[in-house]
Parts: structure tokens; C-alpha cells; sequence
């Protein structure tokens, strides 16, 4: 049976996540839903820019991609507020939470 290392592990993860993601963006229609599916897809940009760090004879890994990681986390967690608040503004607005047609 094939061995696979850490880092191949986590790119295969990282591609189910992404994969996962796409679909409730792309399927579901309440807001909040797609809010989480998009921090699930920047969760998977991130485990893969860790897993592509490169290594070398001593096993150290590169620290710009988690540098990277880090600094793109920040943006996240200020990116996921600002949704959140806009679409509890929607809500209060249009008394809707998801995209459906309105004339329905």
C-alpha cells in the first residue's frame, strides 16, 4: 500500500474542502449558508498554500506561506464580519435571508 507524506494528506483535504465549498456556494441559497461555504473555501486556500511550504534536508518548512496563511486569516475573519453585518442589514431591510425570487 502506498504511503502518502503529511503535506499530500493535507493538498487532497484541502481539494475536498475546496470542492465541498464550491457546491454549497453554488447550491444553497440562504445567506448565511453561502457566508460559511466561503469561509470554508478560503479554510482550504489556506491548508493548501501550508501544504505546498517547501522543505528542505532538515525538515523545516518555508515560512512565507504561513506567513501568507496568517496574514489571510485576518482578512478572513474581517471579510466574514462585514458579510455577516451585511446580510443581517438585508434582513432587516427586505425581511429576506436567502436569494430566492422575490415574486414567488
Amino acid at each position: 500500500m502506498m504511503s502518502l507524506e503529511p503535506y499530500q494528506l493535507y493538498a487532497m483535504t484541502a481539494g475536498l474542502i475546496f470542492g465541498m465549498s464550491l457546491i454549497g456556494i453554488f447550491l444553497r441559497r440562504h445567506i448565511f449558508h453561502k457566508i460559511i461555504a466561503v469561509n470554508m473555501l478560503g479554510a482550504s486556500v489556506f491548508l493548501l498554500l501550508v501544504s505546498f511550504g517547501a522543505r528542505d534536508a532538515g525538515a523545516f518548512a518555508d515560512p512565507v506561506p504561513h506567513a501568507m496563511v496568517i496574514t489571510g486569516l485576518v482578512v478572513a475573519v474581517s471579510a466574514s464580519a462585514f458579510a455577516l453585518a451585511l446580510a443581517r442589514r438585508i434582513y432587516r431591510e427586505t425581511g429576506r435571508s436567502d436569494f430566492s425570487d422575490p415574486h414567488e
